[in-house]
Order: structure tokens, then sequence, then C-alpha cells
């Protein structure tokens, strides 16, 4: 399971050392592609495995489930662990995540999740008021 708030620094290459922790649980290489509200997302083989199959399952008739599926699988590429844990992100996916020099590396349960730090702390801020609204709307009994 893929949990915690690690920060990490982006070098000028554009390589990032994940935490060992999530190391171990991602194993030797990951998916990294296109996330939500800003970020990037990085999956084991296993899981990327379960959002292609969801994704090929939606009706490519229609518009939407095309432009969703190009917008997200273009921008997907698979990466490497080096010696020292790090793995590099293309210049592509560091533009579009907004990712600078300082990072936070966030535990998503089946994924995990590389965000600029600045990002990171404006969303976390203003998410945070409603952690129990979410809860009640969403009928959470935690």
């Amino acid at each position: 399971m893929l949990v915690g708030e690690y920060r990490h620094n982006l070098d000028v290459k554009g390589r990032i050392t994940l935490p060992s922790k999530f190391r171990e649980e991602l194993g030797e290489k990951i998916i990294v592609t296109r996330g939500f509200d800003g970020c990037l997302y990085a999956y084991t083989p296993k899981e990327w495995e379960k959002v292609q199959i969801q994704l090929s399952e939606m009706a490519m008739t229609h518009k939407k489930t095309r432009t969703f599926v190009r917008l997200m699988v273009s921008q997907t590429t698979f990466c490497e662990f080096d010696k020292m844990g790090r793995i590099n992100i293309p210049s592509n996916l560091r533009e579009l995540a907004n990712l600078s020099k300082n990072c936070v590396i966030v535990g998503a349960l089946t994924h995990i999740e590389i965000w600029d730090e600045a990002r990171w702390e404006e969303y976390y801020t203003s998410q945070s008021d409603d952690f129990e609204d979410l809860a009640e709307e969403l009928e959470l009994s935690l």
C-alpha cells in the first residue's frame, strides 16, 4: 500500500529519487503519466494494466472518451530506477506538472503522485478545510 508524503528534489537532468518505502512496493520500473489536479501519477505495471483495461473498455465511439484516452496515454512513459533509486521524468511531463526543484511525492494507495511543492501546498491547503465535509458527502465510515 502506497501511503505518506515525502519531499525530494528534482535534479537538473529531470531525475528524482523516490522514497525507499515506495521503491519496495513499486518494483524495478514504473509507468508515469499525467494525473489530475496538476500532478503526475506513477503506477506499477500491474496497476497500470488495470488502468489500461478500464480505458480500453470505454466506448471509443464517444468523442470525450477518445479525447481523454489520447490526452492521458500520449503523456505516458515507462521509467526504470537507476542504482540510486531515481527515475528520469521526461521534460514534457515535468512541464505538464510544472515540476521545479522541490517536489512532493504522495502515496495514493494504488499509485503515487508527484507534485510540484508549491502546487501541492496550495492544493492541500485549499482542500483541507473540506476534509470532514467530504467524508460526510462520500458517506465514509472510517
